[in-house]
């Protein structure tokens, strides 16, 4: 079972995201913010079960995605991991930003399940 980390400030984001991904065969797991989020992927890591798919917002507080993406991206032992920005900023200099600094995809809020299934099967992640 491939591991899949959601990262978002909001409880229901988490919820909802971890949901639709636990229906899609992945094990959950949950971060508030992206310095907690390179945390968990240390430690799955290390319990031998690293993280495959990160979900990630941008606005959070202490780390946000952005900075996340750009530290995922940093440590060459997340090369493969993949990482789908999922938020609200909608301006195209912002998605700009976010597919340079590494992230792999852009779903802008509100999203169906329809739009993050079908960007997993864009990135191979499923058929």
């Amino acid at each position: 079972m491939s591991k899949a980390l959601v990262v978002d400030d909001s409880r229901t984001i988490r919820r909802i995201l971890g949901g639709i991904l636990a229906e899609l065969g992945f094990e959950i797991c949950q971060a508030e913010n992206g310095r907690e989020a390179l945390g968990v992927l240390d430690r799955e890591r290390a319990a031998g079960v690293p993280v495959s798919l990160t979900l990630v917002d941008w606005n959070m507080p202490e780390m946000n995605g952005l900075e996340f993406v750009q530290g995922l991206r940093a440590d060459s032992r997340n090369a493969d991991v993949i990482a789908i920005m999922v938020t609200t900023e909608t301006q195209i200099d912002q998605i700009v930003a976010a597919l340079e600094a590494g992230a792999n995809e852009y779903v802008m809020k509100p999203f169906t399940k329809d739009v993050i299934h079908d960007k997993l099967r864009l990135l191979g992640v499923m058929q």
